[in-house]
């Protein structure tokens, strides 16, 4: 599904929906390690979820610092996001990675999207270009692992 996120009238606004992105992506993250058969499988993705979470911590900060109150909890798109797991598990192990897959692109376009903005905080930058470095490599590792399944 396309993200708008990158495309709204405010940095701010795209930094407080990138937060809000990252919340829905751990709340996927522990929906599909609880459903996972391969504690190998697990344990990466746990790692992932260690990325999200730093993302979250990192752009909180930025939104602090202009003034903003950064969101706190995964807003109703997570229940969307903990839905592809849900469903997915029901195809195992291969399932549930196509889900994160599918998340994981979400995360993706909307980092990259960010990015192109002519608006971005100089400060930012660099966090975005590194959420989206993590983004890039946590797909490409899904994608490695779905080919061998």
């Amino acid at each position: 599904m396309p993200t708008l996120i990158g495309n709204e009238d405010s940095f701010i606004d795209t930094l407080t929906n990138l937060i809000e992105l990252d919340f829905d992506a751990v709340a996927a993250y522990e929906a599909a390690i609880k459903r996972l058969d391969d504690g190998a499988i697990g344990d990466q993705l746990g790692q992932f979820m260690s990325d999200h979470q730093r993302h979250i911590q990192e752009l909180s900060h930025i939104v602090r610092d202009l003034g903003r109150v950064p969101p706190i909890e995964a807003d109703f798109k997570a229940v969307l996001t903990q839905g592809k797991v849900i469903i997915g598990n029901i195809a195992g192990d291969k399932g549930i990675l196509q889900a994160m897959k599918s998340n994981e692109d979400d995360t993706n376009q909307a980092y990259s999207q960010a990015l192109q903005r002519t608006d971005i905080l100089p400060q930012a930058r660099p966090v975005l270009q590194r959420n989206l470095a993590d983004e890039r490599r946590h797909r490409a590792w899904i994608e490695e692992r779905l080919a061998r399944m």
